[in-house]
């Protein structure tokens, strides 16, 4: 997984060749997609991937786990098309029972796609123009309904390195010019899945995707098959590489929600039982950018900036020796140059 994952060995793979082969980046923030590649790639450069964004090469859009995600254009079609019916269910199920109120979702829909198909609208203005339309409801809950039903892109200048702005949001065929097509193909879906994540189970793909009765479609894609030390079946593609247990894992940083560690419903392949525990255990689903070592997962870092420092501490999830940790502080040092490079850089150790 490692290997296909890009974080064996940075590659100079082009930058929306790499976000297509990976099945788009996290992107609730801003800043993780460009560490996230930083991770991955060589050379690379920040403002390369801001132009991609800007030139509409690349978009922000709701994706997997109705989050933000960062895919090629080229990729909205199959990959958003897939999830659409998803997405449609979550839509109806997003309010708690308690306060949910039924409405017509689909003029819903019609009157979102009007609102925000001529203008960049932001989440406050969609809600208030959906709660003129449907008073019952509340305008916070009609916007995430609305980003479920609609497919809308978060348009520049967020999710441009180093520039602030309030996210703003326009209709997807308004951005890229074309509307999804009618239908999905969803072995293309899982055959993607498995060249950026493999061997995996189904488990894993529906964990991934959301989506379920994906049985049938690997079925028709002529899988092989592994069997795991604990007797599960593993799909992958004929040609996919496996590489030896033993091959060195660098020590890699990843951002906050890298997709690796959320891309299987087993994340034992990356993470121990403890290490998991702690990992999850942050307020609102909000995780922290993390560290692997010999390709586990071993614990967290963060950026702190002052006017005139950027001082990033790693915080491992237990004792982790000087060798191990000194890859760590490499790839701390080198970061900070992409982070923070016209300020003093620290790196420090917590615990």
């Amino acid at each position: 997984m490692l290997e296909r994952q890009l974080l064996l060995e940075r590659t100079d793979m082009p930058i929306v060749a790499a976000v297509e082969h990976l099945g788009g980046l996290q992107a609730q923030a801003p800043v993780p997609p460009y560490l996230a590649l930083w991770s991955r790639l060589k050379p690379y450069g920040v403002d390369a991937l801001s132009k991609l964004i800007t030139d509409r090469s690349l978009v922000r859009m709701t994706l997997w786990r109705g989050t933000l995600h960062l895919i090629s254009a080229d990729d909205v079609h199959l990959m958003r098309t897939a999830l659409q019916p998803e997405l449609n269910k979550w839509a109806r199920n997003v309010v708690p029972p308690a306060h949910r109120v039924e409405i017509d979702l689909d003029e819903l829909a019609r009157i979102t796609h009007e609102y925000v198909e001529t203008e960049p609208r932001t989440v406050a203005e969609i809600g208030a123009h959906l709660e003129a339309h449907f008073p019952e409801a509340k305008a916070r809950e009609l916007s995430t309904q609305a980003q479920m039903l609609v497919p809308m892109v978060q348009v520049p200048p967020r999710g441009i390195w180093g520039v602030g702005g309030v996210p703003q949001n326009v209709a997807m065929s308004t951005w890229l010019g074309r509307d999804l097509p009618a239908s999905a193909d969803v072995p293309a879906l899982v055959e993607r899945y498995l060249r950026a994540f493999g061997p995996a189970t189904l488990a894993d793909m529906q964990a991934w995707s959301r989506l379920t009765g994906l049985k049938a479609h690997a079925a028709a894609l002529g899988l092989v098959e592994y069997e795991n030390e604990d007797g599960k079946v593993l799909l992958d593609v004929p040609d996919g590489k496996i590489v030896p247990a033993d091959t060195p894992a660098p020590a890699r940083l990843l951002p906050a929600f890298d997709n690796v560690l959320l891309g299987h419903a087993d994340r034992t392949r990356i993470m121990s039982e403890e290490a998991r525990s702690r990992w999850g255990a942050v307020r609102n689903g909000v995780f922290p950018p993390t560290f692997l070592v010999d390709g586990f997962l071993r614990g967290t870092w963060n950026v702190v900036e002052t006017r005139d420092t950027a001082t990033l501490t790693i915080e491992p999830y237990s004792r982790t020796t000087k060798k191990d940790l000194a890859g760590v502080v490499r790839e701390a040092r080198a970061v900070l140059k992409v982070m923070a490079p016209t300020k003093a850089h620290v790196v420090e150790t917590a615990g």
